[in-house]
């Protein structure tokens, strides 16, 4: 017991000297060792590193999830070390009400059918979506926490205790400084040799654990390309998902060469039908072999037409068609028999008649 009370007298007469060298060289009436340039340098590079890696960290979080509330109902799951419970997310949730609305209006008709296959896209989507944040969390958010939380912490304690070393040192000055009488000044002397080893040493200690900020730069960079291939497959899945589904519906943007993409482009999930040959054509319906058709053929003019069955082009030159939807349709001279030119806004394209009932 008195060895813990003689230990207890010494750490507080420490920490009194400490306080008090510290207050002198606020108010001016102490002199201050300096740190070397070379430390300051890598000491204010540590810093700016924590800074940014924090601000990284917070704004990835927000693209990941912008829901604040669902941010913080995370942490709180992590911090009690329990698994986050699986909810859809905003694409899944719209997916589930477009194939529910779809199935209500029937998936034989052609709002009903383009809603389910714009649902199952916006499910692929939800999914696709899942599967970069979490691996965006794994492979950049966690290694910059990392950082934050063990190696940044471990730099802070030994830059404290550094801190501490060096108020010990000048501590040590000032008493040498003071000493009158010759056996005090070789006590303080002594002193003040020991402050400055263990001073020296620590600032070793810290520059080595500062200087190995370079590679920590050097692991957050091969987490950024990490990051930043994941975001572009991401991307790129999405923009697949919506290519296939637009040529489902037959409504590919002007910026885009209509109808031009290969039907095997379509993802597993997504059934893309295919153009049948010609030899194949579905045979004509009676109304084709109305006096209407010859009489579109003999002249200039435009007619509607209902598509009977989808049809998926197989060129440029063709314009692919959805069951159920009106387009117009006319004769050019010189174009097989077997064909029209259709037109669906300002898409343009051969159409196969066995694929259309003109309308009265």
């Amino acid at each position: 017991m008195e060895f813990n009370v003689r230990r207890l007298a010494a750490d507080a007469g420490t920490f009194l000297s400490r306080a008090v060298q510290f207050t002198e060289e606020k108010f001016g009436q102490a002199e201050k060792t300096e740190l070397d340039a070379h430390l300051e340098t890598l000491l204010s590079r540590a810093e700016s590193t924590k800074h940014w890696t924090e601000k990284i960290m917070k704004q990835t979080e927000v693209l990941l999830q912008p829901n604040p509330n669902v941010r913080m109902e995370e942490f709180l799951y992590e911090m009690l070390d329990k698994k986050v419970p699986m909810r859809a997310n905003n694409h899944e949730l719209l997916g589930e009400c477009m194939i529910d609305s779809g199935h209500e209006f029937g998936p034989g008709t052609a709002y009903g059918s383009a809603l389910i296959k714009c649902g199952e896209t916006e499910k692929l989507l939800g999914s696709a979506e899942k599967e970069f944040i979490q691996s965006s969390a794994i492979n950049f958010l966690t290694p910059f926490r990392n950082f934050i939380e063990g190696d940044f912490k471990t730099l802070l304690k030994e830059r404290k205790l550094l801190q501490n070393k060096r108020l010990d040192l000048d501590a040590a000055k000032n008493r040498v400084k003071k000493a009158r009488a010759a056996d005090t000044r070789s006590a303080a002397e002594t002193e003040l040799r020991i402050a400055q080893s263990e001073f020296d040493r620590q600032a070793e200690i810290t520059r080595l654990l500062l200087e190995g900020i370079s590679s920590t730069h050097a692991h957050h960079l091969r987490c950024l390309n990490d990051f930043v291939d994941a975001q572009a497959a991401y991307y790129a899945q999405c923009y697949q998902y919506m290519v296939n589904l637009q040529k489902q519906l037959g409504s590919f943007p002007s910026t885009f060469s209509n109808n031009n993409q290969p039907a095997g482009s379509s993802s597993a999930s997504i059934s893309v039908p295919t153009a049948q040959p010609a030899a194949s054509l579905p045979a004509p319906p009676p109304s084709q072999t109305s006096p209407a058709l010859n009489e579109l053929r003999s002249t200039s003019g435009t007619r509607k037409a209902r598509v009977l069955y989808d049809y998926d082009a197989a060129s440029s030159s063709e314009l692919s068609l959805l069951a159920d939807e009106v387009i117009t349709v006319s004769s050019v001279p010189g174009m097989d028999s077997d064909w029209l030119m259709g037109q669906r806004g300002n898409q343009k394209g051969k159409v196969p008649i066995t694929y259309l009932e003109l309308l009265n």
